[in-house]
């Protein structure tokens, strides 16, 4: 059975890493954190205030979709976090040798910018939100997903969650 990998997909504030962090525990998966595969360069234009541009965003895919590859080449499940904002994105994320799926964490402008500004230690500028939301496009009816409100809370997020996805992709075993 190939190994599956749940995206955990949204604009920054959404809840990605704390909704993949109570994934990971419920289903014992390794996971990762997209944040954690961005070059100095992407970082310090953000901080900036500075958008990325699809450029910039390549090699960082690149190596989200390695991690993922080489998780699965060993036959294990994860779940990782990424913006994962437009469709070109996710194809790259696909292209990793797993079953790929993505939750979309989606929201209201005004709800997830009440959480960036009350957010402390990130990179991300709230200023930076609508950027993101001009360039996100959901899940197509082809993407293998699940778009859940985060009006929620992240336990009940996680069950929507693992209601909704099939056995297959839920089992705990690595």
């Amino acid at each position: 059975m190939t190994a599956t990998c749940l995206v955990v997909m949204g604009v920054s504030g959404a809840g990605k890493s704390t909704v993949a962090q109570l994934l990971a525990q419920q289903l014992d998966r390794p996971s990762a954190e997209a944040d954690e595969f961005h070059p100095e360069a992407n970082i310090a234009k953000m901080t900036a205030g500075v958008p990325l541009t699809d450029e910039d965003r390549l090699p960082w895919l690149w190596r989200i979709r390695d991690w993922i590859t080489r998780h699965a080449t060993s036959g294990t499940n994860t779940i990782v976090t990424c913006s994962s904002l437009k469709r070109t994105y996710r194809d790259v994320l696909r292209q990793a040798g797993a079953n790929v799926r993505f939750l979309h964490l989606s929201g209201s402008a005004e709800t997830i910018e009440g959480r960036l500004t009350s957010r402390s230690g990130h990179f991300m500028p709230s200023s930076l939100l609508r950027s993101q939301f001009d360039d996100l496009e959901p899940l197509h009816p082809d993407e293998a997903g699940l778009t859940v409100d985060v009006v929620d809370t992240p336990q009940d997020i996680v069950r929507q969650t693992l209601a909704a996805l099939d056995p297959g992709a839920c089992h705990a075993a690595r």
